[in-house]
């Protein structure tokens, strides 16, 4: 399989995990989470709901230091199915797979300052 197809084939399975639990497509989340603050609930692989404030606003994150790789934007676009973003309560990146996001919702940066700010 190519490049290409593996592409094609991955979009559609976004495209269907989207339209079956009504939540963005990954490359669409993954625009939202670039300039927007976004609650992701989903399942960890362990079985248990984890609710997740995370955003990959590039004023929000840390600079990229050679000593940590998980900063390095390469690291973080490696796989389709994964979705690797800043935090917001833990400080820290974490990754979810697409297919198990079970709820996507915009936050009020409003609301988030005190956290933020912590």
């Amino acid at each position: 399989m190519t490049n290409t197809e593996t592409a094609t084939t991955e979009s559609l399975a976004s495209e269907a995990v989207a339209n079956l639990k009504g939540i963005p497509t990954r490359k669409a989340l993954m625009e939202m989470l670039r300039n927007e603050v976004v609650e992701v609930t989903f399942t960890k692989l362990n079985g248990d709901k984890r609710i997740m404030p995370c955003t990959l606003i590039p004023s929000m994150l840390p600079a990229a230091t050679k000593d940590d790789a998980v900063t390095q934007k390469k690291v973080r676009e490696v796989s389709d199915k994964v979705c690797a973003v800043w935090a917001i309560e833990s400080k820290g990146f974490r990754s979810f797979r697409y297919d198990r996001i079970d709820k996507v919702e915009k936050l009020n940066l409003d609301n988030l300052v005190g956290e933020l700010d912590a």
